[in-house]
């Protein structure tokens, strides 16, 4: 099936599907694979939910015209957060052992025991278990979550461009 030829329904249901499978296999990873996620990992699940969401919305309401952009431009929000998240989590992964932020106190702790800017500030401030590699298939994994925000921002986009063309 050539996804440049799905419905606006259908490539929307299709994203929010990739990215309900996505946060399924996080959790996997996290409690059969033993995987722990860091602070950066977890704003990436964020992410990720928050695409799926406006994925199902945009599938479910399947507005015309201009208002697709609206599902799309909310689809690409959240890809655009996570595109940073990924990519500060894959810089943490590249410095030097000796440059590497010392282990930070857990995100729930500091969600109770700071103000939510500060809180941003320390998380992608990084710490050491962010900066910790375990591959999957070759690649860590922050760079398949890239991988995948760039594909699924790309899907939206070609799907509203193809079907506000014909509607």
């Amino acid at each position: 099936m050539n996804p440049f030829r799905w419905s606006y329904r259908v490539g929307f249901f299709v994203g929010f599907l990739v990215c309900i499978g996505l946060l399924g296999f996080a959790l996997y990873a996290e409690y059969e694979l033993g995987m722990t996620p860091c602070p950066l990992c977890i704003f990436q699940r964020i992410a990720f939910l928050v695409m799926g969401l406006f994925f199902l919305l945009g599938a479910l309401h399947a507005p015309r015209w201009q208002g697709r952009w609206v599902y799309t431009g909310l689809v690409l929000a959240g890809a655009a957060g996570g595109i940073v998240t990924a990519t500060r989590h894959l810089w943490l992964q590249t410095l030097p052992p000796d440059q590497v932020p010392s282990c930070g106190p857990g995100l729930g702790y500091m969600l109770d025991a700071f103000p939510f800017a500060k809180m941003l500030k320390l998380v992608f401030t990084g710490s050491g278990e962010c900066a910790k590699v375990e591959p999957i298939l070759g690649l860590p994994m922050p760079a398949w979550s890239l991988l995948w925000f760039v594909l699924l921002a790309g899907l939206a986009i070609v799907v509203t461009r193809r079907n506000a063309r014909t509607n």
